[in-house]
């Protein structure tokens, strides 16, 4: 049995634009199926889903336990105006309205809140990301503000800088977490908050054709090194492989990030994976 803890049902790992027009003119529920299939034919059980702003993992959720699968959703993530995160959330200017988010969320049965807090890797250039992240005044608001709602936060976050800040906010898990320093990893495993550090999207891309292999591969072993080493310090790891994102399909993506997570050395009973783990780390649920 495998749990999937950072995915994107809306995704399908083919072709993002293709999928998301599929959920034009209302939720495609014969897509949705689709996916939820794939999961349990890999073994799949639980989903942790990370958001979309078409209702796609509304209906996930709703159509799960028909195939065995307990599931959870932020509903939609959300991110500062102008900054990345129009994939797969919400945006927001001022903090009124941020609230407003985090309170239509909640309504709409959301589990956790999701927010953005920095760019993407830039897959081509081994190191860099496609934009900074927030202010740390800025991040700390964000979390502060969900936390006083009673909501745990889920923080799509890169950058040694960011990702400090972040962990020091009090996010509830950070993911993908690329570019880590050593002493950013001490107050991961000190704060003891769960990191899903999502290998699949990058190393699945080698021989694909679509960004520099050796560039590629650098990132790669950039991030198996500094789960080694949070492994070293006895962080909390989890497996999540941000299924749906490009040739990281539903299901197949799941059992890649299990080897990844092999590769870098996290062991079986250290691995968070399951609905009963992330609720214990989601306390505020």
């Amino acid at each position: 049995m495998l749990g999937e803890c950072h995915a994107h049902m809306i995704m399908d790992g083919v072709n993002y634009k293709a999928a998301v027009a599929l959920h034009k003119n209302g939720v495609c529920e014969k897509a949705v199926r689709r996916h939820l299939k794939e999961c349990q034919e890999a073994g799949v059980r639980f989903v942790r889903d990370g958001g979309d702003a078409k209702e796609v993992s509304k209906l996930a959720k709703d159509l799960a336990p028909e195939y065995g699968i307990e599931y959870c959703t932020p509903v939609f993530a959300i991110h500062k105006r102008g900054h990345y995160g129009g994939i797969v959330g919400l945006p927001f200017d001022t903090w009124e309205e941020y609230l407003g988010l985090i309170k239509r969320a909640k309504e709409e049965g959301a589990d956790f809140i999701k927010i953005m807090v920095s760019g993407l890797l830039d897959f081509a250039h081994a190191g860099m990301l496609t934009e900074e992240g927030l202010s740390g005044e800025d991040i700390h608001s964000m979390i502060a503000i969900a936390h006083e709602e009673g909501m745990a936060v889920m923080a799509h976050c890169n950058g040694d800088e960011t990702c400090r800040q972040t962990l020091e906010a009090g996010v509830d898990s950070l993911e993908h977490g690329f570019f880590m320093e050593e002493e950013t990893l001490c107050l991961l495993a000190e704060r003891k908050i769960p990191w899903f550090p999502t290998f699949a999207p990058v190393g699945n891309l080698l021989g694909c054709g679509r960004f520099p292999d050796e560039e590629v591969q650098k990132n790669l072993d950039m991030q198996i090194r500094r789960v080694e080493k949070a492994v070293s310090l006895h962080a909390r790891i989890g497996l999540g492989s941000d299924a749906g994102a490009y040739l990281v399909p539903h299901g197949k993506g799941t059992r890649d990030e299990y080897r990844y997570l092999k590769r870098a050395g996290v062991p079986d009973d250290m691995l968070y994976q399951t609905e009963d783990q992330i609720r214990k780390v989601f306390r505020r649920l």
